[in-house]
């Protein structure tokens, strides 16, 4: 009964026209699979790209193990502290910025526009507590002389001056305070903290007070 079965030829055939039922279809089925087959290609670097424990290995570096005597965390301390020129080049940008009364830098006691105002208010006039320092030393070449006439009028004078002081100190305090309270009334300012501070920042010269004075003395505060 072979008549009854197709031919493996005439099967092919068929297959071969369903697949390519024209000219154009089979050209566009061969360009499909050349570009396929064809490999994708990019720019080459003009270098081989490194691997990445290499390049980790470069960047990073292997970890310096700790010190294990105090001999050797000194050694350690000294190779990595800054230069002689760096440590006073980075001390006098920072004194300059306190001077100037950058925030940033300042002690906690001079932080704030509280504060700022408040040393204003003595540095606009003079005061008899600036004398604080020559009174002291006053004090002190007294005692080396060894002259009870002098020492008793220096002593004299140097309790007469203390008790100008503290009432002016006192007073002082007190006009700080009620002028800080008026200018900054959300602000919680403390009577004692906030008189003594002006107390202490009177009894210094006005060239050795930091931050340096930001009005002249007579202005209007």
């Amino acid at each position: 009964m072979r008549f009854l079965r197709r031919s493996e030829s005439s099967d092919q055939a068929g297959q071969t026209a369903v697949e390519s039922p024209a000219g154009t279809d089979a050209a566009e089925t061969e360009d499909e699979g050349a570009t396929r087959s064809r490999p994708h290609t990019t720019p080459g670097k003009g270098r081989a790209t490194p691997k990445r424990r290499d390049a980790e290995g470069r960047r990073r570096g292997p970890a310096p193990p700790p010190p294990r005597t105090q001999r050797e965390a000194a050694k350690l301390a000294r190779a990595t502290r800054p230069s002689k020129d760096e440590r006073r080049a980075k001390a006098l940008e920072r004194r300059k910025r306190m001077d100037a009364g950058d925030d940033r830098v300042l002690l906690p006691r001079d932080r704030g526009k509280v504060r700022a105002y408040v040393r204003d208010i003595v540095d606009s006039r003079p005061h008899v507590i600036g004398l604080f320092l020559p009174l002291a030393a006053l004090v002190l070449v007294a005692a080396l002389i060894q002259n009870p006439v002098i020492q008793q009028y220096v002593t004299l004078f140097t309790f007469l001056m203390l008790i100008v002081m503290v009432v002016e100190g006192t007073l002082l305090g007190m006009q700080v305070l009620k002028k800080a309270r008026a200018k900054f009334p959300d602000e919680e300012i403390k009577g004692l903290g906030t008189g003594w501070y002006a107390f202490s920042r009177a009894t210094q010269p006005r060239r050795m007070r930091v931050p340096k004075p930001r009005v002249k003395r007579g202005d209007t505060v």
